[in-house]
Protein backbone atom coordinates (compact mmCIF):
# COMPACT_ATOMS: atom_id res chain seq x y z
CA UNK A 1 0.00 0.00 0.00
CA UNK A 2 1.25 3.39 -1.06
CA UNK A 3 2.22 5.73 1.81
CA UNK A 4 0.39 9.09 1.54
CA UNK A 5 2.99 12.15 2.52
CA UNK A 6 1.00 14.99 4.73
CA UNK A 7 2.21 18.25 5.33
CA UNK A 8 0.99 20.04 8.65
CA UNK A 9 2.29 24.09 8.89
CA UNK A 10 0.97 26.85 11.18
CA UNK A 11 2.73 30.12 12.30
CA UNK A 12 4.12 29.56 15.84
CA UNK A 13 2.32 29.31 18.47
CA UNK A 14 -0.54 27.76 16.85
CA UNK A 15 -1.03 24.48 18.88
CA UNK A 16 0.21 22.91 15.88
CA UNK A 17 2.36 20.38 17.62
CA UNK A 18 0.07 19.16 20.58
CA UNK A 19 -2.39 18.50 17.40
CA UNK A 20 0.33 16.16 16.18
CA UNK A 21 1.03 14.64 19.57
CA UNK A 22 -2.88 14.01 19.69
CA UNK A 23 -3.19 12.62 16.12
CA UNK A 24 0.04 10.06 16.65
CA UNK A 25 -2.05 8.50 19.56
CA UNK A 26 -5.09 7.72 17.98
CA UNK A 27 -4.13 7.20 14.27
CA UNK A 28 -1.79 3.98 13.83
CA UNK A 29 0.61 3.82 10.72
CA UNK A 30 1.91 7.37 10.29
CA UNK A 31 5.45 8.29 11.06
CA UNK A 32 6.46 11.75 12.05
CA UNK A 33 9.66 13.07 10.94
CA UNK A 34 11.61 14.68 13.67
CA UNK A 35 13.05 17.70 12.24
CA UNK A 36 16.87 18.82 12.52
CA UNK A 37 17.25 22.08 14.36
CA UNK A 38 20.11 24.60 15.05
CA UNK A 39 18.31 26.24 18.11
CA UNK A 40 19.14 24.94 21.70
CA UNK A 41 16.60 22.52 23.07
CA UNK A 42 13.20 24.48 24.97
CA UNK A 43 12.32 23.23 28.26
CA UNK A 44 12.09 19.81 28.63
CA UNK A 45 12.71 18.99 25.13
CA UNK A 46 15.07 16.58 24.13
CA UNK A 47 17.36 15.29 21.29
CA UNK A 48 15.63 12.93 19.10
CA UNK A 49 12.08 12.95 20.46
CA UNK A 50 10.91 16.81 19.22
CA UNK A 51 13.85 17.78 17.43
CA UNK A 52 17.29 16.12 16.27
CA UNK A 53 19.72 18.94 17.76
CA UNK A 54 22.91 20.04 16.02
CA UNK A 55 25.30 23.06 15.26
CA UNK A 56 25.02 25.44 12.38
CA UNK A 57 28.71 23.53 10.98
CA UNK A 58 27.19 20.30 11.49
CA UNK A 59 23.72 21.05 9.87
CA UNK A 60 25.33 23.23 6.73
CA UNK A 61 27.18 19.98 5.88
CA UNK A 62 24.45 17.97 5.47
CA UNK A 63 22.83 20.52 3.18
CA UNK A 64 25.99 20.19 1.15
CA UNK A 65 25.80 16.40 1.09
CA UNK A 66 22.19 16.72 0.39
CA UNK A 67 20.82 15.24 3.35
CA UNK A 68 17.42 17.21 3.34
CA UNK A 69 14.28 16.42 1.96
CA UNK A 70 13.59 20.68 2.83
CA UNK A 71 15.23 23.06 5.13
CA UNK A 72 14.85 26.83 5.72
CA UNK A 73 15.84 29.65 8.22
CA UNK A 74 13.25 30.24 10.56
CA UNK A 75 13.91 33.10 12.78
CA UNK A 76 17.34 33.21 12.63
CA UNK A 77 17.65 29.12 13.24
CA UNK A 78 17.49 26.38 10.82
CA UNK A 79 15.63 23.43 10.35
CA UNK A 80 15.42 20.29 8.10
CA UNK A 81 13.37 17.57 7.71
CA UNK A 82 16.05 14.43 6.43
CA UNK A 83 15.90 12.44 3.51
CA UNK A 84 15.99 9.39 5.42
CA UNK A 85 12.79 9.78 6.97
CA UNK A 86 10.75 9.47 4.11
CA UNK A 87 12.99 6.92 2.57
CA UNK A 88 12.21 4.41 5.53
CA UNK A 89 8.43 5.62 5.70
CA UNK A 90 8.21 4.84 2.27
CA UNK A 91 10.13 1.22 3.09
CA UNK A 92 7.63 0.42 6.19
CA UNK A 93 4.58 0.82 3.60
CA UNK A 94 3.90 3.94 5.98
CA UNK A 95 2.67 7.27 5.88
CA UNK A 96 4.42 10.49 6.67
CA UNK A 97 3.98 13.36 8.63
CA UNK A 98 5.95 16.55 8.02
CA UNK A 99 5.56 19.32 10.80
CA UNK A 100 7.36 22.18 8.87
CA UNK A 101 7.19 25.56 8.29
CA UNK A 102 5.75 27.48 4.65
CA UNK A 103 9.28 28.02 3.40
CA UNK A 104 9.91 23.87 3.82
CA UNK A 105 6.45 23.28 2.48
CA UNK A 106 7.07 24.66 -0.90
CA UNK A 107 9.90 22.76 -1.25
CA UNK A 108 8.39 19.46 -0.43
CA UNK A 109 5.48 20.77 -3.03
CA UNK A 110 7.65 21.37 -5.44
CA UNK A 111 9.13 17.48 -5.41
CA UNK A 112 6.31 15.99 -4.43
CA UNK A 113 3.00 17.65 -5.40
CA UNK A 114 1.26 14.74 -4.58
CA UNK A 115 1.61 15.85 -0.62
CA UNK A 116 -1.26 16.15 1.03
CA UNK A 117 -1.17 19.82 2.57
CA UNK A 118 -2.55 20.79 5.83
CA UNK A 119 -2.67 24.65 7.19
CA UNK A 120 -3.27 25.30 11.26
CA UNK A 121 -4.94 28.58 11.94
CA UNK A 122 -5.31 29.88 15.54
CA UNK A 123 -8.85 32.09 15.71
CA UNK A 124 -7.54 35.37 16.28
CA UNK A 125 -4.81 37.61 16.91
CA UNK A 126 -5.23 37.79 20.72
CA UNK A 127 -5.41 33.98 21.09
CA UNK A 128 -2.56 34.00 19.40
CA UNK A 129 -0.45 36.38 21.39
CA UNK A 130 -1.73 34.39 24.46
CA UNK A 131 -0.57 31.19 23.59
CA UNK A 132 2.96 32.57 22.68
CA UNK A 133 3.14 34.42 25.87
CA UNK A 134 1.66 31.31 27.80
CA UNK A 135 5.10 29.27 26.49
CA UNK A 136 7.18 31.79 26.67
CA UNK A 137 6.15 31.94 30.76
CA UNK A 138 6.34 28.42 30.58
CA UNK A 139 10.11 28.12 29.20
CA UNK A 140 10.65 31.00 32.02
CA UNK A 141 11.68 33.43 29.27
CA UNK A 142 9.22 36.46 28.12
CA UNK A 143 10.58 38.27 25.64
CA UNK A 144 7.98 40.81 24.75
CA UNK A 145 10.16 42.25 21.49
CA UNK A 146 10.81 38.23 20.16
CA UNK A 147 6.93 37.74 20.96
CA UNK A 148 5.47 40.99 18.71
CA UNK A 149 8.23 39.34 15.80
CA UNK A 150 6.05 36.19 16.11
CA UNK A 151 3.07 38.17 15.58
CA UNK A 152 3.92 39.86 12.77
CA UNK A 153 5.44 36.69 11.20
CA UNK A 154 2.50 35.10 11.58
CA UNK A 155 0.58 37.43 9.54
CA UNK A 156 2.71 36.74 6.64
CA UNK A 157 2.70 32.46 6.93
CA UNK A 158 -1.07 32.97 7.35
CA UNK A 159 -1.18 34.82 3.64
CA UNK A 160 0.79 31.31 2.26
CA UNK A 161 -2.77 29.02 2.91
CA UNK A 162 -4.03 29.33 -0.16
CA UNK A 163 -0.75 26.56 -1.05
CA UNK A 164 -2.59 24.32 1.82
CA UNK A 165 -5.34 21.91 0.43
CA UNK A 166 -6.83 21.69 3.73
CA UNK A 167 -7.46 24.56 6.39
CA UNK A 168 -7.67 23.77 10.17
CA UNK A 169 -9.27 26.74 12.57
CA UNK A 170 -7.48 25.72 16.21
CA UNK A 171 -10.42 26.94 18.31
CA UNK A 172 -11.06 23.86 19.99
CA UNK A 173 -8.36 21.20 20.55
CA UNK A 174 -10.92 18.03 20.27
CA UNK A 175 -12.58 19.82 17.45
CA UNK A 176 -9.15 20.06 15.72
CA UNK A 177 -7.71 16.77 16.07
CA UNK A 178 -10.89 15.01 15.09
CA UNK A 179 -10.58 16.67 11.78
CA UNK A 180 -6.65 16.26 11.67
CA UNK A 181 -7.36 12.49 11.89
CA UNK A 182 -10.65 12.46 9.88
CA UNK A 183 -8.49 14.09 7.09
CA UNK A 184 -5.85 11.35 7.29
CA UNK A 185 -8.73 8.50 7.17
CA UNK A 186 -10.36 10.67 4.28
CA UNK A 187 -6.95 10.76 1.85
CA UNK A 188 -6.51 6.95 2.79
CA UNK A 189 -9.81 6.20 1.60
CA UNK A 190 -9.84 8.00 -1.83
CA UNK A 191 -6.31 7.19 -2.31
CA UNK A 192 -5.37 3.70 -1.37
CA UNK A 193 -8.75 2.14 -0.97
CA UNK A 194 -8.36 1.60 2.78
CA UNK A 195 -11.90 0.95 4.68
CA UNK A 196 -13.58 3.25 7.17
CA UNK A 197 -15.12 0.92 9.71
CA UNK A 198 -16.59 3.57 11.77
CA UNK A 199 -19.73 5.78 10.21
CA UNK A 200 -17.25 6.16 6.77
CA UNK A 201 -19.71 9.05 5.71
CA UNK A 202 -19.42 11.35 8.57
CA UNK A 203 -15.76 11.36 8.51
CA UNK A 204 -15.58 12.08 4.87
CA UNK A 205 -18.04 14.97 5.23
CA UNK A 206 -15.65 15.94 8.05
CA UNK A 207 -12.69 16.22 5.86
CA UNK A 208 -14.46 17.78 3.12
CA UNK A 209 -15.87 20.76 5.42
CA UNK A 210 -11.64 21.15 5.91
CA UNK A 211 -11.11 21.77 2.30
CA UNK A 212 -9.82 24.73 1.39
CA UNK A 213 -12.60 25.75 -1.32
CA UNK A 214 -15.36 24.45 1.69
CA UNK A 215 -14.33 26.48 3.97
CA UNK A 216 -15.32 30.55 3.31
CA UNK A 217 -17.67 30.76 6.50
CA UNK A 218 -15.39 29.45 8.71
CA UNK A 219 -12.27 31.15 7.76
CA UNK A 220 -13.76 34.40 6.41
CA UNK A 221 -13.46 36.48 10.11
CA UNK A 222 -10.15 34.55 11.48
CA UNK A 223 -8.65 35.84 7.88
CA UNK A 224 -9.99 39.13 8.23
CA UNK A 225 -8.94 38.98 12.15
CA UNK A 226 -5.40 39.17 10.73
CA UNK A 227 -6.17 41.52 8.54
CA UNK A 228 -6.21 38.82 4.80
CA UNK A 229 -8.24 38.72 2.20
CA UNK A 230 -9.41 35.48 1.19
CA UNK A 231 -10.79 34.40 -2.35
CA UNK A 232 -13.24 30.45 -2.67
CA UNK A 233 -14.55 28.93 -4.91
CA UNK A 234 -16.25 25.93 -3.72
CA UNK A 235 -14.71 22.46 -4.06
CA UNK A 236 -16.44 19.27 -3.46
CA UNK A 237 -14.64 15.33 -2.54
CA UNK A 238 -16.86 12.56 -4.14
CA UNK A 239 -18.73 10.35 -1.63
CA UNK A 240 -17.47 6.10 -2.39
CA UNK A 241 -19.99 3.36 -0.75
CA UNK A 242 -21.69 4.31 2.45
CA UNK A 243 -22.60 0.56 3.20
CA UNK A 244 -20.50 0.69 6.16
CA UNK A 245 -22.19 3.74 7.91
CA UNK A 246 -23.90 3.05 11.23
Amino acid sequence: MAGILFIISAPSGSGKSTLVTELRKQVTGIDFAISWTTRVPRGSEEDGREYHFTSRQEFERMVQEGLFLEHAEVFGQLYGTARASLDEALASGHDLLLDIDVQGAAQVRAKMPEAVGIFVLPPNPKELRTRLRNRSRAEGVVNEAELYRRLSEASREIEKYREYGYILVNDSLSRAVAQLEAIVQAERYYRNGEPIAYRSRRTLEVAAACLKANAQERLKPVLEAFGINGAFGQQQLPFGDDSDDD
